[in-house]
């Protein structure tokens, strides 16, 4: 591609090549790991080359290409470079992109207390005074009801006391029904677990709380 119509670095062409070798891998790898933590976006490609060429000794990339000019063999580390820092900003890029997928399903305020209620083994330990936490509370009591069966109200109570600490089954109840996370016979002889689908915000909820009761 003639430079015309690339904006990356150009390679001067028919220099000869020469093997690159780094004295301490070690500390490269520190010098771009520093580098790359200290910017929040993906590594333009001329700051990869700058970044590999000073760890080469050199000011910058371009006092490396001024340098070749005199070397000519040393045109195998400008290549070397080049492709090493086209494939550092793609694998950054991918990084981003993972790191922003997590984020989005970083958890809200109201699940994050709601998460302080559960102990280390996953049991509620307090009703929640706000109302939107009781109701990411809950899916936390969901998920302990098998979706295969029938519950008679002792069965469900005895779940729930299982699961909670504070000796109040009874509303506990109430609100998986009001919630319908759970549903019954109108004579109450019997109760099931609805299938619900859990939001985004809910399902990173349900894993920071499995994750807290493995840990």
């Amino acid at each position: 591609m003639s430079n015309a119509t690339s904006s990356r670095p150009s390679r001067s062409p028919k220099q000869a090549t020469v093997a690159f070798a780094v004295a301490d891998i070690s500390a490269l790898a520190k010098s771009l790991r520093a580098a790359f933590e200290g910017i929040d976006a993906a590594p333009t490609q001329v700051q990869m080359l700058n970044w590999l060429a000073k760890a080469a000794g050199h000011q910058n990339y371009q006092s490396l290409r001024a340098h070749a000019s005199s070397v000519p063999a040393a045109s195998a580390l400008i290549n070397a470079l080049e492709a090493a820092a086209e494939s550092a900003a793609k694998t950054k890029t991918t990084a981003t992109k993972a790191s922003k997928s997590e984020n989005e399903l970083a958890l809200t305020a109201h699940a994050a207390k709601a998460l302080t209620q559960f102990d280390s083994d996953g049991k509620l330990t307090r009703w929640p005074h706000k109302f939107a936490v009781q109701r990411v509370a809950m899916w936390g009591l969901w998920i302990r009801f098998d979706a295969k069966r029938r519950y008679t109200e002792k069965e469900v109570n005895s779940v729930l006391n299982a699961w909670h600490l504070f000796g109040d089954h009874a509303t506990l109840r109430r609100e998986l029904i009001n919630m319908q996370l759970l549903a019954r016979k109108p004579d109450c002889s019997a109760y099931w677990k609805q299938a619900q689908k859990p939001s985004d915000d809910i399902q990173a909820f349900l894993r920071a709380l499995r994750r807290q009761a493995s840990a």
